[in-house]
């Protein structure tokens, strides 16, 4: 396997892991400049050159794996026989220069609704390194023509057209997947919501909309869906930075994109990278009518 198939495998599995790179080669050595291993939890893909070379890089590479927020670093090896290690000698005569460069576990983040606010809230989240998810019940705001503008995305962009029961959706994301709510029809918004409640291991769970829409939600969340007060909460609504309250679509999505990247700063900083649990079904959502007509474009304090 290459190590490009090998780095692709762990960003699918969403495993941390790292890159290790010959970045210089001084004299005689295992491998020429440019040799690549990737170090995965348990698995390794590709050498450096095995021996005390790649034995040391390993361990450094899984301590880095369990670090907060790791840095790249460069490793010195001198091979003679006056240098010895837990891993033995290597007495090629040269020296070489190793590289490090952590592959932490992306953010991942959920669109439900891709309208005029989701779309452009999707161009600029498309924009960072991170799983990015767009879901959505019509199929004319999933089209290539319409997604066309997320076309040189950093992101990995994956489209879910789901018809019936977008909250189906929820059950198949990655373990820690902060979800973010503003479909275009409010039944559906509310049934999101009780199956975002009812499904474990989601990251933070965002919700677009006014306070009488989010008044007769959590009325209904606590009396037909049977969640408790504290579960309810785990729903953050109004979203975005409060401070920012313009209703244009862009705007709005500015502001939603910047409360999420500031969450993940806070992420990067005090969690440490942990196993990843297993998904499980979404059970049937408790259906919530709704029939106010409420305004077509929140603020970011506020909303739809």
């Amino acid at each position: 396997m290459s190590w490009v198939a090998a780095v692709a495998r762990l960003r699918a599995r969403r495993e941390a892991g790292v890159l290790v790179t010959v970045a210089a080669v001084r004299g005689h050595a295992p491998r020429r400049a440019g040799a690549k291993l990737v170090v995965g939890r348990t698995g390794t893909w590709g050498s450096i050159g095995g021996g005390n070379i790649e034995a040391v890089a390993i361990d450094r590479a899984r301590e880095l794996t369990g670090a907060a927020d790791p840095e790249p670093e460069l490793m010195e090896f001198a091979l003679n026989d006056k240098v010895t290690s837990r891993h033995g000698v290597q007495c090629c005569g040269g020296a070489v220069t190793v590289l490090l460069e952590p592959l932490p576990v992306v953010q991942a983040v959920a669109v439900f609704g891709v309208g005029h606010v989701g779309l452009e809230l999707a161009r600029i989240l498309a924009r960072q390194d991170l799983d990015l998810h767009l879901v959505d019940s019509r199929p004319d705001m999933l089209t290539d023509e319409r997604l066309g503008v997320l076309g040189d995305a950093v992101a990995q962009v994956h489209v879910h057209h789901t018809p019936l029961l977008p909250e189906t959706v929820l059950g198949e994301l990655p373990p820690g997947t902060h979800v973010l709510i503003m479909t275009h029809d409010h039944a559906e918004d509310a049934a999101l919501c009780d199956a975002a409640l009812r499904t474990p291991g989601l990251g933070s769970i965002g919700l677009i909309g006014s306070s009488a829409k989010w008044a007769r939600f959590r009325q209904r969340l606590a009396t037909e869906g049977g969640h408790d007060a504290g579960t309810i909460d785990r729903i953050t609504t109004p979203i975005g930075l409060t401070e920012i309250t313009g209703k244009e679509p862009a705007t709005i999505a500015v502001s939603v994109a910047a409360d999420l990247l500031r969450a993940f700063e806070r992420d990067r900083h005090w969690a440490v990278p942990v196993p990843a649990p297993v998904p499980v079904p979404v059970p049937d959502p408790v259906p919530v009518p709704d029939t106010i007509a409420e305004v077509a474009y929140p603020t970011a304090a506020g909303g739809a």
